[in-house]
């Protein structure tokens, strides 16, 4: 059992590296049940930090040392010491040449960081810090090297030797080995580095630079996948193109590949010139990955792809700068998926997925601002608010200076930094000189936690035709910041007339009429604007676009939301309008059922979902975005004490109810989408994606009519579709029905097509993990059972357990506790072999706070065994012990 805390690192205390390393030389020679590693580093004492000749401490993690020499010299074990997770010896000059050789186990490491082995691969992953599990090393962001790795290994096992940069040299070894070199010209440090070695096959194309130069592009996988990779090679070409129009960059190398890993903790990993992906973030084809998964690999890819230059020529100076790659990168990638599909749906996925879960991060013992101030474990802190609310600063950042003040920017701070290690002030920096602007207060984004709350009030005078807005914020505290000073919230507004017309956007002292739809920037703890020559009340429709991650309250009616969703321009604010609808409804519903008394659904959602459904004019994305109802999981995030069974009764009786009212609506569009389906090769295009989410949505809602034709159209689609959004969806509606025969012929069926298929049978445990039929942990239990289940997979512990405990609310937080203890077991046994994902399984426990006392009780006891169960890694120490602080 821990007794003492690990050490906590803080921002206040960073200070650069002692020792710089110009060159690093590796070589490695893999073998099946070890593998050494040779390292030359060509060092120099960093002139900024002074005289003299302190001791070098490199980091180093579960290696054997079998040799040491200091330039050239042999180093005796009384010239050096060796802790377990750091290497110290006493450097003789400013400038010198350190040599080591470990001997390191990629075959026994489960925790999937530094090198270790996947199926019959050899891969990396090193960021955040794993490289000290490769080698000793400088292993801290702001060190960068030039690279050089060789590679030896069995020709036949693995005659595919990858790293980073250029290849320059190969040849043949005695014994059946084979060699190859690596080059890489840039500057880099030791997170980026990449090792792949495999029996691997390639599909291979190029790409034109806008300057002329010719890149090979390669993605990497196992022979059975190979008939996977044209979408992601599209997606990669398609990055490239929008990166050097939207920002003007173009990619350096002469080579860029990609390589799919099974076993990943990660989505992918954006290594320079040596992607490693997760495979389920670049295999897709129309049989074996929804729609989703095809627009998932499109945006990772991008994602990745972009961090070439914000993140690999420009990185951050030490991991509390970790947003300033992340958010970035996120918002960049967030651009192209909006401009290869729909930009307002994309928005309404974005938000959706912000709301239900950024903002319970916000809330939660997790807390923390988008650059934090102190960390135990690095791994814990790509988090949501690093990514996704970091990315929102930065989309803030663009709406206050315009895409043309935003891209001069952008411009200064690549040019400005490139082979740097920079922070946010040097990022903010670039852009207020670029633009003439000031964002000091702007930055309190990066430094406060927790999700300011946007109250609004208004007042029209009809004599004077003004019409007044008030806003008044203010932030919740959060672990170590009780009080939180007035941030700038960017809030981008239209006044609609009586017959849904945009008003002009007149403030006082203005002289002219100019727009209908403007930036306001709120700076102030309370603030006041008037617009002049408001002729009648207006209805104001805020924040749109969702210009900034805030929780707006405005005492909308019913009413005035119905005519926001029938009239707003912004398509945004229009979805947005519906979901405060149906949040008020399903509300009211929750009170009802805690009282007792009979559920009564307010005819005003059905009816408007009723004229949004009839309206074939709009784009069928928006009509399935539109008629999905507020998550479960939404709706415990907005509740102060949550009850779970109230939440889930309330939802199913509002579904039951509206698929009454709206029968003949659904079936006719599901119909006609389902004809147009059956009659249209699968492609993964935008109004074809829109089709089939409108299509399956409505399945979904019909399926709970429990008519016998409905039930014959999901099992016609699940036989008769040409691709796996259709048969994906056909199975979750029967899986989530009460026709067990049908049921269980299906879920057979499907394993049976697809048990040679990893990523699909995760798809397989997902639906039933997620199902909300009773039973849930049973048969949660029962599938980790399953030939195709193991522990060691992130994927596969994402997909069951994962999806069980985050999306199954009402199974996972049974009264018994029976969840708890499940969750609690399986972190207990995945903290020994792999923490990071341990970890991330945590969340829905920290977040007990939520739940009423009985459950407080039983998810608190389940922290409090997990901290008592053994030695616990810093990753799971460092979440539970802040849960229960």
């Amino acid at each position: 059992m821990r007794t003492e805390q690990p050490k906590t690192i803080h921002l206040k205390d960073y200070q650069a590296p002692e020792y710089l390393i110009d060159e690093t030389h590796l070589t490695f020679e893999l073998f099946d049940d070890h593998t050494l590693v040779h390292a030359e580093l060509h060092m120099r004492r960093n002139p900024d930090r002074g005289a003299g000749l302190p001791p070098l401490v490199l980091q180093g993690e579960e290696l054997e040392l079998l040799s040491l020499s200091v330039n050239a010299e042999p180093q005796t074990p009384n010239e050096y010491q060796v802790e377990s997770d750091h290497l110290t010896i006493q450097p003789c000059g400013n400038n010198f040449t350190l040599s080591t050789t470990v001997r390191i186990h990629p075959e026994t490491n489960t925790a999937l960081e530094g090198l270790y082995t996947s199926g019959k691969m050899f891969c990396t992953q090193c960021e955040a810090e794993g490289f000290r599990k490769i080698t000793y090393y400088l292993d801290r962001p702001d060190v960068m090297s030039v690279f050089t790795t060789t590679i030896k290994a069995d020709k036949v096992k693995y005659p595919i030797l990858l790293s980073n940069g250029n290849p320059i040299a190969n040849g043949e070894e005695e014994g059946g080995r084979h060699w190859a070199t690596w080059e890489d010209p840039f500057k880099k440090p030791s997170y980026l580095f990449a090792l792949v070695a495999g029996d691997l096959w390639c599909i291979e194309d190029t790409y034109t630079t806008g300057s002329g130069r010719d890149v090979a592009l390669r993605i990497y996988v196992e022979p059975e996948n190979i008939g996977k990779l044209q979408h992601a090679m599209d997606s990669l070409k398609r990055s490239m193109r929008w990166d050097e129009e939207v920002y003007g960059r173009e990619y350096d190398l002469d080579i860029f590949m990609i390589v799919a890993v099974n076993d990943f903790n990660m989505g992918a990993m954006e290594n320079k010139g040596l992607n490693i992906f997760n495979s389920s973030a670049v295999l897709a084809s129309p049989d074996t990955a929804t729609d989703a998964a095809h627009q998932r690999v499109e945006a990772i890819v991008a994602h990745e792809y972009f961090h070439n230059w914000s993140g690999n020529r420009v990185t951050c100076r030490d991991w509390f700068q970790l947003s300033l790659k992340e958010g970035f990168t996120v918002f960049r990638d967030a651009g192209f998926s909006s401009d290869m599909n729909s930009e307002t749906v994309k928005r309404i996925e974005d938000v959706a997925f912000l709301r239900t879960n950024q903002f319970a991060e916000d809330a939660g013992p997790m807390a923390h601002p988008v650059r934090p101030d102190s960390f135990i474990e690095i791994s814990n802190f790509y988090t949501l608010t690093v990514y996704e609310k970091g990315a929102e600063v930065v989309r803030m950042l663009h709406t206050l200076l315009g895409a043309n003040g935003f891209r001069k920017g952008t411009d200064l701070y690549f040019e400005r930094h490139d082979g740097q290690a920079v922070t946010v002030e040097d990022f903010v920096k670039a852009l207020e000189d670029a633009n003439g602007a000031d964002f000091t207060q702007f930055k309190r984004w990066y430094s406060q936690s927790g999700t300011p709350r946007l109250e609004v009030a208004e007042a029209f005078d009809e004599q004077a035709k003004t019409y007044t807005l008030t806003f008044r914020q203010s932030c919740p505290p959060t672990p170590g910041q009780p009080t939180k000073e007035p941030f700038v919230i960017p809030v981008k507004l239209g006044l609609l007339g009586g017959q849904g017309q945009e008003l002009p956007l007149r403030l006082a002292g203005e002289t002219e009429d100019t727009v209908t739809d403007r930036v306001i920037a709120v700076t102030e703890a309370e603030q006041s604007f008037t617009f002049e020559g408001i002729t009648e009340k207006p209805l104001p429709s805020l924040l749109r676009g969702f210009s900034a991650p805030v929780k707006l309250s405005f005492p909308y009616t019913r009413e005035q939301l119905m005519f926001l969703m029938q009239h707003d321009s912004d398509g945004f604010n229009r979805w947005d309008a519906g979901q405060q609808l149906a949040v008020q409804v399903l509300q009211e519903l929750i009170i009802q059922q805690q009282k007792g008394e009979v559920m009564v659904l307010d005819q005003r959602l059905v009816e408007a979902l009723r004229t949004v459904l009839e309206d074939e004019r709009l784009d069928q994305a928006m009509v399935a975005e539109m008629l999905a109802l507020p998550t479960e999981a939404y709706l415990v995030e907005l509740s102060e004490v949550a009850d779970i069974d109230a939440i889930h009764a309330a939802r199913d009786f509002a579904r039951d109810e509206l698929v009454k009212a709206l029968y003949e609506p659904l079936w006719k569009r599901y119909q006609a989408n389902r004809e147009t389906s059956r009659n249209t090769p699968y492609v993964a295009q935008a109004d074809h994606i829109a089709r089939r989410s409108l299509q399956n949505i409505a399945l979904g809602y019909l399926m709970l009519s429990r008519k016998p034709e409905v039930v014959a159209a999901a099992q016609e689609q699940f036989d008769n579709c040409d691709n796996m959004t259709e048969r994906l969806a056909a199975l979750s509606a029967l899986v989530n029905s009460d026709f067990e025969a049908e049921k269980t012929e299906v879920l057979e069926r499907f394993a049976e097509r697809y048990k040679n298929d990893p990523l699909v049978m995760d798809s397989w445990f997902n639906v039933q993990a997620a199902s909300y039929r009773p039973g849930g942990l049973d048969r949660v239990k029962a599938l980790m059972g399953h030939p195709a289940f193991t522990l060691k997979n992130p994927n596969k512990v994402r997909a069951l357990i994962g999806a069980f405990a985050n999306q199954n609310l009402i199974n996972f937080h049974q009264k018994d506790g029976s969840g708890y203890r499940f969750l609690a077991d399986q972190i207990i046994t995945l903290n020994a072999l792999n923490p990071q994902i341990a970890s991330r399984l945590l969340t829905p426990l920290t977040r007990w706070r939520k739940y009423d006392e009985t459950r407080q009780q039983l998810m608190r006891g389940e922290l409090e065994r997990i901290m008592a169960s053994g030695q616990l890694s810093s990753d799971v120490y460092e979440v539970v012990s802040k849960s229960l602080a």
